[in-house]
């Protein structure tokens, strides 16, 4: 049997690494000479490296790995289901017994009338599906015309053309840029943005764009709207209080459907099993990944409301799908993870044990001088860097310098934090316990303390003008 395995050198490696593999979201050249740091195992919350550091893995991966690392259960559920059924497709009037069991287990999770499935290999994909579910929707009501998709700037729904067409990061845009008929409002990120409004006044004021642009573009025109729950690669941005309310009316009032991304909030993240719930959303369509299996297999999807689904599913064929949909093994998997998490509470300890513990260690790092706001909800959490807290100001030097140094001392501290601009954000495994969350601040304080000193020492330590 072929193991794959460290067998060679860091250095042999990472050499190996950057003559071969191009890596995503990075300047490749630049890694190259770096040396890509070299992941071998994980147990729990704990990954190792090469040189056999200990790693506090404060992301979940990429927020993913909702029960922790090293679950045999998964492993043994897939070589399982291998041996029975290694691979079938779901194109030709036929099933398998994964696909039907995760289907409905789904729909058994799932808030509301979603009770319907349609499985892709990742939220991309599952995203590029929801394009053409909501227009095919509009297409068999009669009403074809109805095609334009409203997201959020900053908003992150993937990277496919279709996925990163939905999502409002002009970067993605930028390297081949995007489809037609979508288009973007701004986003709700009070401390960036909300000046000298308050939280409410401001939540209140972004969902009105949605209003303002339906009116501008013609309901008759509008399919749906889009929104993460919380805005993940965004920067953890929770919108304030006011804001799904105000956007849920809209929606019920013009008629359009609602497409809540999950693919970060769902399964259990925000303290509930979707981030729906968390915020009284009542979407028709919610796009999953990630957490379904907690990222042991690759595996996404759309669950819909009866409506859209009766109307897609009785006008004929719906041509659309991928290879890979419902595939059995990540099907297996996602129903062993799912078993799991309900066996074991694991929705319970985030909102009963591990969310109240964390919550006040979290705010505690306002009392840090570069600190000026912490935000959490469930397992996600933000603070925003800043020069001065009182005026909320961004720093002299180009937006994400800063976040990017204190990640650099993060990883360096044995720490997996991330920076989105200059917020650093974290997403730890579901399971995490209160000692590890004593450490995960621990490194968190270390890292900001020796950020603040380079920044100090440099003359960063200025606001923007």
């Amino acid at each position: 049997m072929n193991k794959i395995t460290n067998h060679l050198p860091t250095a042999e490696l990472q050499r190996l690494d950057a003559a071969h593999h191009m890596h995503p979201f990075t300047a490749n050249a630049e890694l190259a000479q770096k040396g890509a740091r070299v992941i071998t195992s994980a147990k729990g919350v704990w990954l190792k490296d090469s040189e056999g550091h200990k790693i506090l893995d404060a992301m979940a991966g990429l927020w993913c790995v909702n029960i922790g690392y090293g679950r045999k259960e998964l492993a043994e559920a897939a070589a399982r289901q291998m041996e029975e059924l290694s691979y079938y497709n779901t194109f030709f009037q036929t099933t398998h017994v994964p696909a039907i069991a995760l289907a409905a287990k789904l729909a058994e999770l799932a808030p509301g009338d979603l009770n319907h499935v349609f499985f892709a290999g990742s939220g991309s994909e599952a995203n590029d599906t929801n394009i053409r579910l909501v227009r095919r929707y509009w297409q068999v009501k009669g009403q074809p015309e109805k095609r334009t998709i409203i997201g959020r700037w900053n908003g992150y729904h993937g990277s496919t053309l279709g996925g990163g067409s939905l999502g409002g990061m002009k970067s993605i845009h930028a390297h081949g840029g995007k489809i037609e008929g979508i288009v973007h409002i701004d986003e709700p990120n009070w401390w960036a943005q909300g000046g000298d409004m308050s939280p409410e006044e401001f939540g209140l004021a972004r969902a009105r764009q949605l209003e303002e642009k339906i009116l501008e573009l013609g309901v008759e025109n509008v399919a749906a709207f889009i929104g993460e729950p919380i805005q993940g690669a965004g920067g953890v941005i929770v919108p304030p209080s006011t804001y799904w309310p105000e956007i849920q009316r809209i929606v019920d009032k013009y008629g359009i459907l609602l497409i809540a991304d999950e693919v970060i909030t769902g399964f259990g993240r925000t303290g509930n099993w979707f981030g729906s719930e968390t915020f009284n959303i009542r979407p028709h369509i919610m796009t999953i990944a990630k957490g379904l299996s907690s990222g042991y297999q690759p595996i996404g999807g759309s669950i819909v409301c009866d409506e859209v689904a009766a109307t897609v599913g009785g006008a004929g064929d719906f041509n659309h799908g991928y290879t890979y949909s419902g595939h059995p093994v990540a099907a297996a998997v996602a129903l062993e993870n799912l078993r799991i998490m309900q066996e074991e509470k694991i929705v319970d300890h985030v909102r009963d044990v591990a969310n109240p513990y964390l919550a006040v260690k979290w705010q505690s790092l306002t009392e840090h001088p570069l600190v000026g706001e912490a935000k959490l909800v469930g397992l996600m959490g933000s603070i925003a860097l800043t020069p001065n807290k009182a005026t909320r100001a961004k720093f002299a030097t180009d937006e994400g310098k800063v976040g990017y140094r204190c990640r650099e001392r993060c990883f360096a501290n044995d720490l997996i934090m991330r920076h989105v601009g200059d917020r650093m954000i974290i997403s730890p495994p579901l399971v995490i316990e209160p000692s590890e969350i004593d450490v995960l601040i621990e490194r968190a304080w270390k890292s900001l303390d020796e950020t603040y000193a380079a920044l100090k020492a440099d003359g960063w330590l200025k606001a923007a003008a």
